[in-house]
Order: C-alpha cells, then structure tokens, then sequence
C-alpha cells in the first residue's frame, strides 16, 4: 500500500550507510534480507537509484532519467520508529507503533533517495492531505507494504511529479475490485484470469492476453522518454491488486499538481502484460505542452511477492 495517502495502506541484516543523514544520536538499523531492487527497475534511463545497504540498484541503469533518485529498503521497521527528527516524531505522536514505524521507514528511503540528489537531511513532514512535503525544488513519492518500503524523488524541475506503489502480490479483499474498477476494467481482469487458469502452453498467443484496447499513445510531455521493459511473465499476478496499485500510483502523482485526489473510478487504467500501463486522468487536470495532460504511461513489476508501479510526469 502507498505511504502517506488518505486512503493508502520489511528483513534483516545491518548497513549503517543511512547513519550519516539522521539527526544526531539515532543509530539507525538497515536491512538487505531480499534484494531492494523493485522501484528502481520502474522509472525512466540511468537514474541514480539507491538501496537500503547504499549500493548502486543497477535494475534501473536502462530504465530512469539520472534526474530520479530512488531508495528502497525491505526490512521490518523497528517498531519505535527511531530516525526521525523531533517534528516528524510529533507529527506521528499520536499514530498507533505499526504507522510510526512505517512512517519512519519511509522517511529513512526519502533520506537515501535525497542525499543521491545532494540534498541535506531534514524533516519531511505530512501535508494537509498526508502527503510528503518535500524540500523546496523536490518532488517525489513514497510507498510501503508489508515487507518493502521505497522513495523515489527528482528536482521539479527536472520531474513535475512521481507516483509509486508497492503491494503484497496477493488478490483484493472480497468485493474492494468491484468499488474501485470501472466495466471495461472488470472484464479485462475477468479474462485475464480465465487465461492464468489455463495450461503454459495454452496461454502462448492466447488473444486474451492483448490489452482490451491498445493503449493510445500519450502526449509528449506526458512521461520522460523510456525504454519499454522485458515482457512480464503471464502467470501468477494478481490482476485486481496491480489494477489497484496502478490506480494508486496515479493519483499520487496527480495531487501536488492538481491539489486533488481523483476517486479511483476517476482514474482509468489499461493494463499490458509487457509491464506497462496507461493511466487517464480527470481533464482538470494542469495544462501540458500539447494540449490538456490527461493520459500517462507507467510501468510495473511484480516479483518477489510483490506488485511495484511507477509512473512519472516530465515537467511542461
């Protein structure tokens, strides 16, 4: 589920390398227990992206900008929430122990991510809407689940907005596909489903694996350019959850340029087995070099038990 969203839902080992950019006295604990190496794999070519250990990801060298930083973690955030400064402590006083300590998770990736960029150590405290409020001239996105944590961050000017989303790779609760899916949503997923039932050998040019449509090609100004991503294995990921965490990762992106949240209908997504999607968004939304920005292109990843997107939005 994604961090700090109104409406948004980690093992071990030791690094250190984070140390050095948190307030004074914290001794912060990093874990490396199965590679961190989902997000960064999502954005545009070369960008720098670090792990929770501070080693080069090296998924990303063909598939970010080297204006976008990223920073993932998949240890179990210690439960007292230890690294942060004394306003985002305050800020989260009053949460239960599992909020803190995925609030403090997230903060320690924001923290990695940022140094890549040159920027100091500070508070990222929450928004009106619970969103990061980043250092002037930053934009960025950050996400948690079980088991993983991740930010992604780049200068605006550089970047106007990133959403990213981590999920379990597990279906929906019981009846959630249906309030957040619109028809031609619903029956994607319902064929989709019917074709992962199927035989390996019989979902090899199984029609139902095309797109319900292609998706139509976004406005230049829409994403950074990007090379498209191996084709995602067919079998075995849960179509309604990366429905869902496409949907996410969109409207985390939409909010700092817009000021706010689409509903999840108001957010169309078309899902490609090659580990891509197209998100459309309300036609209020700002203005871009050809015309109303209203159509993105993202991409996703699910390994390791985990469903990853990202999308980006270049600057106008």
């Amino acid at each position: 589920m994604p961090a700090d969203t109104p409406r948004s839902s980690r093992r071990a080992g030791s690094a250190g390398l984070i140390a050095g950019l948190l307030p004074p006295a914290v001794a912060p604990t990093e874990s490396t227990g199965r590679p961190a190496k989902l997000i960064a794999g999502l954005l545009p070519p070369a960008a720098a992206a670090t792990e929770s250990t501070g080693r080069p990801a090296r998924l990303i060298a063909d598939l970010l900008p080297p204006v976008v930083a990223a920073a993932e973690s998949t240890c179990s955030p210690p439960p007292d929430a230890p690294g942060l400064f004394p306003a985002e402590a305050e800020a989260v006083r009053t949460a239960g122990p599992r909020r803190r300590a995925e609030f403090a998770a997230g903060r320690s990736c924001a923290r990695a991510a940022l140094a890549t960029l040159g920027v100091a150590a500070g508070p990222i405290l929450p928004g009106p809407a619970g969103q990061p409020l980043w250092p002037a001239g930053v934009t960025g996105s950050i996400t948690h689940c079980a088991g993983y944590q991740a930010c992604a961050v780049a200068r605006a000017a550089d970047v106007a907005a990133i959403g990213i989303d981590a999920e379990p790779d597990a279906p929906l609760p019981a009846g959630l596909i249906e309030r957040i899916a619109t028809a031609p949503e619903l029956a994607w997923i319902s064929r989709h489903v019917a074709v992962t039932a199927l035989p390996p050998a019989a979902r090899v040019g199984a029609a139902a694996w095309a797109p319900a449509a292609p998706p139509p090609a976004a406005p230049p100004s829409a994403a950074p350019a990007a090379h498209v991503p191996p084709p995602a294995a067919p079998g075995g990921v849960s179509w309604d959850r990366l429905l869902f965490s496409a949907k996410e990762a969109a409207r985390k992106l939409w909010y700092p340029l817009t000021g706010q949240w689409p509903g999840f209908r108001e957010v169309t997504v078309g899902l490609a087995t090659n580990g891509t999607f197209t998100a459309c968004l309300p036609s209020q939304g700002p203005a871009g070099g050809n015309g109303r920005m209203t159509q993105l292109t993202g991409r996703w990843l699910a390994r390791d038990g985990l469903i990853v997107t990202a999308i980006v939005r270049a600057p106008r």
